[in-house]
């Protein structure tokens, strides 16, 4: 049976809610998943690998607590792993920084965050986060055409059909989406080391 035709009725198991679906999912999309890890952990540590290895089981992680998750094809499962992608470096971004600055109220061991994040890439991925939910609250379409981009390495066609949008509005958007985060990042990048204590 075809790799996709294979996939397509796992995810109609996985929609149904069957317990066994994800990990047949999961494996027939991981070198992909896999892939854009590496691509959202820019860094060239020499663990680099690994760290993409440790995203996409964390990423798993997550989606396998939940009950159903429906996605009719693989751009639609690669949007809700890109969703769940960003929440997981959201997590271990704010757990490194508390670590970081001594702040929280439980402590996090580094060892626990090291093999995900730098302190330069949970300020980064925090800032970023606070940007898109900025961009949200001004334009939602465009901030899911960011996290679609950016999470999923989904192509611009791949992303007009899951928005079911135009290319050339899911162009324009991503865009104009780049240039406005760019400025916003900075700008939170700056009030975080102005507000960073050990600065």
């Amino acid at each position: 049976m075809p790799a996709e035709e294979n996939l397509t009725i796992w995810l109609g198991r996985l929609s149904e809610g069957d317990d066994t679906a994800l990990d047949h999912v999961v494996r027939l999309l991981y070198d992909e998943m896999r892939s854009l890890a590496r691509q959202r952990l820019h860094s060239e540590r020499a663990d680099h690998t690994l760290a993409a290895t440790a995203l996409v089981n964390e990423m798993y992680l997550k989606l396998s607590s939940q009950r159903r998750i429906n996605a009719e094809d693989r751009v639609q499962f690669l949007g809700v792993a890109a969703v769940t992608m960003r929440r997981v470096l959201v997590d271990y971004a704010r757990a490194r920084t508390r670590a970081k600055r001594g702040g929280g109220l439980r402590p996090v061991p580094l060892e626990d965050v090291e093999p995900f994040l730098s302190i330069e890439e949970s300020d980064e991925i925090l800032a970023l986060d606070v940007a898109i939910e900025r961009l949200a609250k001004l334009d939602a379409r465009a901030a899911k055409v960011v996290v679609q981009r950016y999470y999923a390495g989904l192509s611009v066609a791949e992303t007009a059909q899951l928005l079911d949008v135009s290319t050339k509005t899911v162009q324009r958007e991503w865009v104009a989406a780049q240039a406005w985060l760019r400025k916003e990042v900075a700008r939170e990048l700056g009030a975080a080391i102005d507000q960073d204590p050990q600065k």
